[in-house]
């Protein structure tokens, strides 16, 4: 028997036992878990795992043609990092020992208890991410390293920072895990969660997004858990609060960090108990649900500082994602900038057809507070200044502009290497400079550079300078 499901899956099951197969299965799937890929013939594993990848393989210990132990070897050999745990039988644990010599995790003896199983095989999953994780900061990543990167193709990601995080991004997606992304405003969080929705077996349900810090402090509970009719004057129906309406998907909590800490209780025992009540009723609603959590905020600190409950936190945080500031990902910078280019070069009607090499340093040494929000920003409104076939540092605007000529890296840093600018970028610079000086007063400007006032309005003209 071999039996691969058609979504990806990072668990294998291997047994002679049909029987045993079919069970495991339906036991992992109930506990909201990947469906596993089953083979009941030991030698099929390794071509399956040359072609799949799978993370976990819980194989049995006591099969023929090729036993669990010859197997684990051959896996350890191969597939180093693949995470396994054997089935043995309850009087032989020493074979279990030399299982676990050879690289196991753990070990199960039969009869099998399923919640020890389900919990041996997220641990396991979660260390394989782990040290997965830590590998990855050895070596650059590149998009070849993703196990599908057409997964991603409709996202603009080449610098290798992101692609570790778009590695994490497939580890955790098939899993129903809870999962923290952290990172400054601007970075994608909310996109990586709806990617991460996408990808899951959950993918065809609801995604629901709350802004935490748009949640009204006296309505928290009517608006996440909703209400029922007749629960308090002006409830004249029933109401479903944004957990039912992620029912079977995915709840994303945006800036988990903003919510009050006299509601974080609330919202940790529905966690906890996976079901709530609807404001003014006594029948449960069970939580079938994931949720997935955001903050640009230090999130330990909030803790320190009493304003985040701890006990919230290691609840929420069964796995991490943290994405790094544009400024950091320098690699994306350029990819991202050509890709805004084309959508308001297609929105406007412009015939600008690429970036200037000045425009393109600018943007290299550019800081991005607001990161590629801002960078989206920039362009959109670059593109509308852009008078000609290039988009130029003319088309910055005063503030971008002064930034950029003002002598100063945007990182503080100290001058900046004027010695291979040309004779135009100087003057440029210079004019610019005495206008700032002067308070745009143009009658003064033409006066300190000994030039006459129409010179300077036509220069001005060529810089792009509106103001």
């Amino acid at each position: 028997m071999q039996s691969i499901p058609e979504k990806k899956t990072p668990i294998l099951i291997v047994d002679d036992d049909i029987g045993f197969l079919l069970t495991i299965k339906e036991i992992l799937v109930s506990a909201g878990m990947p469906e596993p890929a089953l083979v009941s013939d030991s030698r099929e594993v390794m071509g399956l795992l040359e072609t799949h990848q799978f993370k976990f393989v819980l194989l049995d210990l006591l099969m023929p043609n090729l036993s669990g132990l010859e197997l684990l070897e051959r896996i350890k050999e191969s597939f180093y990092d693949t995470e396994c745990v054997i089935v043995t039988a309850s009087d032989d644990i020493a074979s279990a020992v030399s299982a676990m010599k050879v690289g196991a995790y753990d070990y199960l003896t039969k009869p099998v208890q399923y919640d020890k199983m389900i919990i041996l095989i997220k641990r396991a999953l979660e260390r394989y991410c782990l040290r997965l994780g830590l590998s990855l900061f050895e070596r650059k990543n590149r998009l070849s390293d993703l196990s599908d990167p057409e997964a991603f193709a409709d996202m603009v990601v080449m610098d290798h920072s992101m692609i570790r995080v778009l590695r994490q991004v497939e580890m955790v997606a098939p899993t129903d895990y809870s999962v923290v992304i952290t990172g400054e405003s601007g970075t994608g969080k909310e996109m990586l969660a709806r990617k991460i929705h996408d990808l899951s077996n959950r993918a065809a349900g609801p995604f629901v997004a709350i802004n935490m810090g748009a949640v009204s402090k006296t309505l928290f509970e009517d608006e996440l858990f909703g209400h029922s009719k007749g629960a308090y004057t002006g409830a004249a129906r029933d109401k479903k609060g944004f957990f039912e309406s992620a029912r079977h998907g995915t709840l994303f909590l945006d800036e988990i960090t903003d919510l009050n800490i006299s509601h974080q209780g609330g919202l940790l025992r529905v966690i906890q108990e996976k079901e709530f009540y609807r404001v003014g009723s006594t029948r449960t609603v069970d939580v079938d649900l994931r949720i997935l959590v955001a903050t640009n905020q230090d999130i330990l600190l909030e803790i320190k500082n009493n304003r985040f409950r701890a006990d919230l936190f290691h609840r929420l945080n069964m796995f991490h994602i943290d994405i790094p500031p544009l400024g950091e990902r320098k690699g994306d910078i350029l990819p991202l900038a050509l890709c805004f280019l084309n959508q308001y070069v297609a929105e406007t009607g412009k015939q600008i057809t690429g970036i200037s090499d000045e425009f393109t340093d600018y943007l290299m040494e550019h800081k991005f507070s607001g990161n590629v929000r801002e960078l989206k920003n920039m362009i959109a409104s670059a593109v509308l200044r852009e008078k000609s076939d290039l988009l130029s540092v003319g088309a910055l605007g005063r503030e971008a502009k002064t930034d950029l000529l003002s002598g100063f890296s945007d990182r503080g840093s100290g001058p900046r290497n004027t010695a291979c600018w040309s004779m135009a970028q100087v003057e440029e610079h210079h004019i610019l400079q005495v206008l700032e000086t002067v308070g745009n007063n143009r009658t003064k400007a033409a006066k300190i550079l000994g030039i006459g006032r129409k010179t300077l309005q036509r220069k001005l003209k060529v810089y792009n300078f509106s103001s």
